[in-house]
């Protein structure tokens, strides 16, 4: 009786070891996942058409966290623990960029960084100008797409060219959209411009609600797709994927 007694604790030792195992396990597990989110990359989608033809909604892409050093708003939650940025690396003109919207510091945006600080910016007859020169755009073939509520959109497609040879597709429907005449924006230091390659369907720095982007509010660079799923499809739903998927986009480098 003794002897049952005796394995019966041994096995109930084994178990609640097993079990404790187990919990150590999953919170180490969460605990590197934290680490690869704050210091290397994290995994963003893409919820709106701001950044058509470039992003699509549906685009499920990876960002790099360390492209830009890192802020408070490198951490999860935004976790108020330093000022400024440290290993700070100052983005590129061109850059797709996810930031946090100045206004609330917790809504993320993604967008084109074509704006440095010091930098004039203005659009006129919907074509970018920057410190009074128009930025290089030529006109290509119409982009067409289906949008979410199953209409056929055609829109004007131009390549765009940066002065620093940064070259990437914009949409404009018109060139007398609310957004194609602005006034001069001047960038103040320490501030980023960002627009959206989308240019009538974008809220982005030429609008208050957006404005100017801090450098601390810079979360990460867009550097490319991993998946992609026809707008109106979950992530979630699995047994979609094989009909939904848009292969063509998988593991595409952002422009």
């Amino acid at each position: 009786m003794g002897r049952a007694k005796t394995e019966e604790k041994d096995s109930a030792k084994r178990r609640f070891s097993g079990f404790w195992d187990t919990i150590r396990t999953l919170i180490y597990a969460v605990l590197a996942a934290l680490i690869v989110r704050t210091v290397a990359i994290e995994p963003f989608n893409i919820p709106s058409g701001s950044m058509i033809p470039t992003l699509l909604v549906g685009d499920y892409l990876f960002v790099s966290k360390y492209a830009y050093g890192y802020s408070t708003h490198s951490l999860p939650w935004s976790v108020d623990v330093f000022d400024g940025r440290i290993i700070d690396s100052p983005p590129d003109r061109g850059d797709v960029a996810v930031f946090k919207l100045p206004r609330d510091n917790s809504t993320d945006y993604i967008k084109r960084i074509v704006g440095l600080p010091d930098d004039r910016i203005q659009v006129l007859k919907g074509v970018l100008h920057i410190n009074g020169t128009p930025v290089k755009r030529e006109r290509i073939d119409d982009y067409s797409y289906t949008d979410r509520y199953g209409r056929e959109r055609v829109l004007r497609q131009y390549r765009e060219t940066l002065p620093n040879g940064v070259s990437y597709m914009t949409l404009d429907a018109t060139p007398t959209g609310g957004l194609d005449n602005t006034q001069i924006y001047t960038v103040p230091p320490d501030h980023y411009f960002a627009m959206g390659d989308n240019r009538d369907n974008s809220l982005d720095s030429r609008v208050p609600s957006v404005g100017f982007i801090p450098s601390k509010n810079l979360v990460g660079r867009a550097e490319f797709i991993f998946h992609s799923l026809e707008d109106g499809t979950s992530i979630g739903e699995v047994w979609n994927w094989p009909s939904a998927t848009r292969s063509e986009r998988v593991f595409k480098a952002i422009e």
